[in-house]
């Protein structure tokens, strides 16, 4: 099992300062063409936009936070393990040299240090999390409660993003494409069959259905009978007469009132009790 490390901790166990850090103290600058993509890095898409406006902000403020690099064996070049978006965002707005903090790590922290930056900054799409915790989970070795402290999620998320991956193309597309959320998809996971699930997607586009609205069609798919309503609580004043009657018998005693009539139930629990009750009603 491989070591535990402080990688739960986030980006600020490596970023010493915060989001604002000067160009001193273990800071280099480097060229953008000596930075290779991290060929673990989880995140595949980027907001057009918010792309945009990194790269007028970087344009007019420069980059204020670095990216974190390793150094590749051939001297000179460096492999991104985290700041995809900030490197990207930097060649656009014409930039030279970038801010880099250059720490040593190995195949599995790359892909871990990636996985944080984009979880803390709410950057990964659902599938694209779980992607990274299957190679977490399946080419590291990682039990689920190993990714879920270095994380800082619990393993019940870690499972429940995992099970994404078990979906048909055409649900993880809808979920892709936005057309459904990471909710809807979930609920699609207590249908067994694939077929199913791609049958209750059409519903759920065709109705727009919101999640708890999916979770009620999925219950109905698998023949499980809705959960019944709550027996509304009796007015006060039977309420009020069946506390005098418990009091009085000194038993469990229910009133019932029908339109015509009624029931009262008088309960006992053993026959001495029933002979009690006897004496004091007949």
């Amino acid at each position: 099992m491989p070591q535990k490390s402080g990688l739960g901790r986030g980006l600020d166990a490596l970023i010493p300062g915060g989001e604002n850090i000067p160009a001193e103290g273990g800071i280099s600058y480097v060229s953008v063409n000596q930075i290779s993509p991290n060929p673990r890095q989880p995140r595949q898409d980027m907001n057009t936009d918010e792309l945009g406006e990194l790269t007028a902000s970087i344009r007019e403020h420069g980059v204020l936070q670095p990216l974190i690099v390793t150094p590749m064996e051939m001297g000179g070049q460096y492999t991104l393990i985290a700041g995809k978006r900030r490197l990207e965002a930097a060649k656009h707005a014409g930039l030279s040299s970038i801010p880099v903090i250059v720490r040593p790590a190995t195949d599995q922290q790359r892909l871990e240090l990636a996985l944080i930056e984009n979880v803390q900054r709410a950057d990964l799409s659902p599938l694209e999390e779980a992607e990274a915790y299957r190679q977490l989970s399946e080419d590291f070795s990682l039990s689920h409660e190993d990714i879920a402290q270095r994380v800082a999620k619990s393993r019940v998320a870690v499972t429940n993003t995992l099970r994404l991956l078990k979906l048909p193309d055409v649900v993880k597309n809808a979920l892709v494409e936005g057309r459904i959320s990471a909710g809807h998809a979930r609920a699609l996971l207590a249908l067994p069959a694939p077929e199913a699930q791609a049958a209750a997607l059409r519903t759920i586009l065709s109705l727009d259905l919101n999640v708890r609205q999916t979770e009620e069609l999925v219950r109905k798919l698998s023949g499980e009978r809705p959960p019944s309503a709550p027996k509304p609580a009796p007015p006060p004043e039977v309420m009020e007469l069946e506390e005098r009657l418990r009091i009085s018998l000194g038993t469990k005693v229910l009133l019932r009132a029908g339109r015509k009539g009624g029931t009262l139930t008088i309960h006992y629990y053993s026959n001495e009790e029933l002979d009690a009750l006897l004496g004091r009603l007949l």
